[in-house]
This record gives C-alpha cells, sequence and structure tokens, in this order.
C-alpha cells in the first residue's frame, strides 16, 4: 500500500526542517528575524505539503493578486 506512509509523524518531520534551518544559519539576531524565518519555514513547509509552489504562492500575495487560495 504505497499510499500509506511508512510513518505517522508529519510534526517531527516538519519540526527537523526548522531545527535543521537553525543550526545551518546558526541562530538569529533579533526576534523580528526569528519570527520572519519561522513565517517562512512555515509557508514552505505549507506549500511541500500541499503540492503548492512556494515561491509562486510568496510571489502573488506580495503583489497583492490573490489569485491562488490561501493555504490556510
Amino acid at each position: 500500500m504505497p499510499e500509506i506512509p511508512l510513518h505517522n509523524n508529519a510534526a517531527e518531520l516538519a519540526a527537523r526542517a526548522k531545527v535543521r534551518k537553525r543550526d545551518v544559519s546558526l541562530q538569529t539576531i533579533t526576534e523580528e528575524v526569528t519570527k520572519a524565518n519561522d513565517t517562512f519555514m512555515t509557508i514552505v513547509q505549507t506549500a511541500k505539503k500541499l503540492e503548492v509552489s512556494a515561491y509562486q504562492y510568496i510571489c502573488n500575495r506580495v503583489a497583492n493578486k490573490f489569485e491562488m487560495p490561501s493555504m490556510a
């Protein structure tokens, strides 16, 4: 049954990506940068789950076109 994942721990995988990014970037300097990083990582991970282009989604939102549906 290939449609069933080998594990059901999607939250752990999402947290792992966030921790790996934090380790590679050697932390952030300000609280604002930390929030921006968290927001960006959340958008990227959600887009990956929904099989949507994160780049196109962000460009769509920055341009105020709102042609793509919300990922919420």
